[in-house]
């Protein structure tokens, strides 16, 4: 198999994102505030405790984010959309107290900027990193005027093509910005496992050259976990204190305790993926492997200076002899000294 050249990782305040560093986990408080800065400070603290990396909330103006003529969507209950989005919206005087409250819990603070006023604001409180929605993926003039900040830039890739990241990637490159994560992403809420297409991160790290990771609106931590077991260097996950809120996206979202709960697996997973190097038993399967494994027996008594013949040899545990594979080497040869019946033969023996 032909290796593939590593993929450089990239650097978020004071942590790296990519190949051979731990997953980088960000908690999606997205509009779960519900415009209440008590509790979008205590999600903060939440998610700490729970041990993310960051937490990333969404800054839009509904009346730029959607045509009052937009049709309601039917996971909304068809309500008016620009409507329902004005009261999801963020106080933007809130940006530079809720990053301060962050980093004071040890967490990373940045948000999707929807209009480049948000992109102005996040800059002067200097996030470290900026994220794309997929909604947001076929605005190039929105990404251009991102990526030009000079910032890392995670792009979800929801709903679109490969012409579509082409694009993106394109765009940041530009402007001379190659610190770029792609995430997968299926853009349902909640989102069926059957549509997750975990294998697309292996394509686009392969076709674009970028570290990738997933964006998940499932419900449950299966599906980033088994992300993170094919090699998301990111997860990104929907978060809130409590699913029967009031909001369209707290009923999929984790709730602390299963925040914490998939942050303990996930560190799990990412450990057991190992470095793919088969060398032999470890050291902490070394009782294991003298013991367990096989090696040639005497199948009956041998006397010093017996001829050794194939019937004579059994293969059984434990390992501590010959191993089974030289039987041939050790057919023919004298015994130094007598062995006993169902002893295991080394080197030294014959």
């Amino acid at each position: 198999m032909e290796a593939r050249a590593p993929i450089a990782p990239i650097k978020v305040g004071t942590k790296l994102i990519g190949e051979g560093q731990p997953c980088y986990v960000v908690a999606e408080i997205g509009s779960n505030h519900n415009q209440d800065f008590d509790l979008a400070r205590r999600m903060i603290d939440a998610a700490g405790i729970a041990g993310v990396d960051a937490v990333k909330f969404q800054t839009f103006r509904a009346t730029e984010h959607y045509s009052k003529f937009t049709p309601g969507f039917s996971y909304l209950g068809n309500a008016n959309t620009q409507a329902l989005i004005r009261s999801l919206e963020l106080d933007r005087s809130w940006h530079a107290p809720l990053k301060a409250h962050a980093e004071s819990q040890g967490v990373a603070f940045f948000s999707s900027p929807c209009d480049s006023d948000a992109i102005a604001e996040l800059k002067a409180i200097d996030v470290p990193v900026y994220k794309v929605a997929s909604f947001e993926l076929a605005d190039t003039d929105l990404i251009h005027a991102m990526a030009s900040v000079g910032r890392p830039m995670i792009l979800s890739t929801g709903m679109a093509d490969w012409m579509d990241i082409q694009r993106a990637v394109d765009i940041c490159r530009a402007v001379g910005n190659e610190d770029i994560v792609l995430l997968q992403c299926t853009s349902l809420y909640p989102a069926p496992a059957n549509l997750s297409n975990l294998r697309s991160m292996a394509t686009m790290r392969a076709l674009f050259e970028v570290n990738v990771g997933y964006s998940d609106h499932t419900t449950g931590d299966h599906i980033p976990l088994a992300a993170v077991a094919l090699g998301a260097c990111l997860i990104e996950k929907h978060f809130t204190l409590d699913r029967s809120l009031p909001g369209p996206d707290h009923a999929f979202a984790i709730e602390p305790r299963e925040m914490q709960d998939m942050m303990r697996k996930l560190r799990e997973v990412e450990s057991a993926r190992g470095d793919g190097i088969k060398n032999g038993p470890r050291a902490e399967e070394k009782e294991m492997a003298e013991k367990a494994r096989r090696s040639l027996h005497a199948r009956v008594a041998i006397k010093s200076g017996e001829v050794i013949t194939a019937d004579k040899l059994v293969t059984k545990r434990p390992g501590l002899g010959i191993p089974p594979h030289l039987k041939s080497v050790v057919v023919g040869r004298v015994a130094r000294a007598d062995i006993a019946a169902d002893q295991w033969i080394t080197w030294a023996m014959i």
